[in-house]
């Protein structure tokens, strides 16, 4: 028998030190569960949002699990913005700018195209489902999720260009997407619907989200440049970032999304201004945790939300939900297809007339473009959110049946399309030619500068003091032979393989040399007289001289 947990609504008849201990418990044991699943996943090379899907999918089934009820202002308030931000962080400004087009063009008409495909079809295909339910359907499916297309790009291989295209375009079509959503919502609450004025409300969110992100992060960057910050406020700073600009920008009625997404950007360019190198390698790391946890527990609650889902469809029986679902889930991949194909089309003809990042993309990019379209929590939370009720108190029409579509298309999409993925692109196998240089080879070029610029630095400057400082007469000899190797690794490739093995022989020896030195470091804690914190420090600093060992000529 199902026992029935909520995250965030919490059973007010208990006390509130055993609501906080069950909450305690489910969240430390949903971390612990879904570690343990993504080593799974990993030892299967399954991307892990797809196996955490489907295990929580199948542990539904059980009698004795409980059924988790997640309610939107989880996903909404405390998920999505730490999502965002880091993604942001890691988002490339200057590859946001060269895709600019592309990116906004699929981030807003792929998600209008397939919102109004979605709503034609939900309104021929359901009894007594009108074009406003259909438009509020479309835009909770419509856009593929950041979190997902993050995590599952990690896992397959193609070119810099096209990744960066679907990372930006996943960071900016839930503007689109939540801003549809809202006007189909009031559209069916009031019975009044225009669209001048759905127009003009979302340029007006657009923008104001836009400028809300920006002066955050200018007032951030205002804290980060002229206070005396430590690396530890550092962290503590950015922690909270992400929720004061979505939580404002939502209260004023603007997109939190892009508030979030663009305040990221301008930080994530300026912190090599304000942050100290501890402070981004500390919060680095930390920020690569805490979205990862988000990541994996939003994926496996997702797959745990089938037994809360179904048993509230009542409109029609679960054969014919399904039915539907999967046909519209169907009409959500092929109109994305269609988008991406007529995409690399319409790119071509504009090429004749301005200048594009690709004037002749072909068919196999957009082809794949249109297939990488996982949806995720974003459009389960947006199903979520939609009132019990109408104004006038009487149910709001085929909510459940909603909540249903939706949670087939995120695993149709995430688990389907996500394992196929590998296949289609082996099949299909992309055009390489829309990236720019190889990252091996723009490696070498700025290595190769920065080396150049510390040897004349040192021979300008302090050739005095190398000749009566043997370690900076060594330092000095180390980068001038890099640099020798550098250079000939772009000579030919007889000279890279010769470059690559010496670098490999140097890695090899040099890690099994700091492993000894690790080791005795080990000695001094069991002797008197060496404090714990030195030895910490200690083995920082040798970690940090393995992580630098990690070449990248080859």
């Amino acid at each position: 028998m199902h026992h029935d947990v909520y995250l965030i609504i919490l059973n007010q008849n208990s006390p509130p030190l055993e609501n906080t201990h069950s909450v305690l418990v489910l969240c430390l044991g949903l971390v612990f569960s879904v570690s343990l699943l993504v080593l799974l996943a990993n030892r299967l090379k399954i991307a892990y949002p797809i196996f955490l899907t489907l295990a929580g999918l199948l542990i539904s089934f059980i009698p004795a699990v409980p059924i988790i009820h997640i309610d939107s202002d989880l996903v909404f308030l405390v998920i999505l913005p730490p999502i965002l931000y880091d993604a942001a962080q890691n988002m490339s400004l200057k590859a946001l700018w060269r895709w600019r087009r592309i990116i906004s063009g699929m981030s807003i008409g792929f998600v209008l195209f397939t919102a109004i495909a979605v709503a034609f079809v939900s309104h021929w295909l359901i009894p007594g489902f009108t074009m406003e339910q259909g438009f509020l359907l479309g835009a909770i499916i419509s856009p593929p999720d950041a979190a997902a297309a993050t995590a599952i790009l990690q896992y397959v291989k193609l070119p810099k260009g096209m990744v960066s295209i679907l990372e930006g375009e996943s960071l900016l079509n839930d503007a689109t997407s939540l801003t549809i959503f809202r006007f189909a919502l009031a559209a069916i609450l009031t019975n009044h619907f225009t669209w001048g004025a759905a127009a003009g409300g979302f340029i007006l969110v657009v923008m104001s989200g836009i400028f809300i992100g920006l002066l955050f992060g200018l007032i951030f960057y205002a804290i980060y440049k002229w206070l005396p910050t430590t690396v530890d406020l550092d962290i503590a700073i950015s922690l909270v970032i992400p929720y004061i600009i979505y939580i404002t920008a939502e209260a004023v009625h603007s997109s939190g999304v892009l508030a979030v997404v663009s305040g990221g950007l301008f930080i994530a360019y300026q912190n090599h201004f304000v942050f100290s190198h501890s402070s981004r390698l500390r919060s680095g790391a930390l920020w690569s945790s805490i979205v990862f946890i988000l990541n994996a527990v939003v994926f496996f609650l997702i797959g745990l939300q089938l037994p809360d889902i179904a048993k509230g469809i009542g409109s029609v029986d679960m054969g014919t939900a399904l039915v539907i679902a999967l046909v519209i889930s169907l009409v959500v991949i092929v109109a994305r297809m269609v988008a991406g194909i007529f995409t690399g089309v319409f790119t071509r003809f504009m090429g004749r007339y301005i200048t594009v990042a690709q004037s002749n993309p072909g068919w196999r990019n957009p082809l794949i473009v249109g297939w990488v379209g996982m949806r995720g929590v974003v459009s389960l939370a947006s199903a979520l959110s939609i009132p019990l009720l109408l104004e006038n108190g009487k149910a709001f029409p085929h909510r459940n049946l909603i909540l249903f579509i939706t949670f087939v298309t995120i695993v149709v999409t995430l688990v389907g399309q996500g394992l196929v993925l590998p296949w289609v692109i082996r099949i299909v196998k992309p055009d390489k030619g829309i990236d720019q240089r190889p990252d091996d080879q723009q490696i070498v070029e700025i290595e190769l500068k920065l080396m150049n610029t510390a040897v004349a630095e040192m021979d300008e400057k302090y050739a005095d003091q190398m000749q009566s400082n043997p370690l900076l007469l060594h330092k000095y000899e180390f980068v001038k032979n890099k640099i020798d190797l550098l250079e000939c690794s772009v000579k030919g490739d007889g000279e890279r393989e010769w470059a690559n093995k010496l670098v490999k022989e140097y890695r090899r020896i040099m890690t099994a040399v700091t492993e000894k030195e690790r080791s005795k470091l080990h000695y001094f804690r069991k002797k008197e007289g060496f404090d714990d914190d030195v030895i910490r420090l200690i083995e920082n600093r040798l970690d940090l001289e393995e992580e630098n060992m990690k070449d990248n000529i080859e």
